[in-house]
């Protein structure tokens, strides 16, 4: 079972990043601090999107929107059952 650890912090990440635009090697950082190569790949491509010179997937909101709207449907389709539910347990008691 894979560990988590804590999520590293916002500004943490923009230095990162902007270290990366300077001109460092995402490898070169990862071997100075602690997030992997592919993690400071991954940052960077976000902070592309998020910043529109990227189109190759979601935004950071258009993610949360999409997490919000999965849950509120999971809550209404969850919510309908529970009506289906009460309904045929009245019509059973006709």
């Amino acid at each position: 079972m894979s560990r988590h650890r804590t999520p590293y912090p916002p500004e943490f990440r923009h230095q990162i990043i902007d270290l990366v635009r300077a001109g460092r090697r995402p490898e070169e950082l990862a071997k100075e601090f602690e997030p992997t190569a592919q993690t400071i790949y991954n940052w960077t491509a976000q902070a592309d999107r998020d910043a529109g010179t990227r189109h190759d997937g979601l935004t950071t909101a258009e993610r949360e929107e999409l997490a919000r709207l999965r849950r509120e449907n999971r809550q209404l389709k969850q919510s309908g059952n529970a009506i289906h539910d009460r309904q045929q347990n009245l019509l059973s008691f006709r």
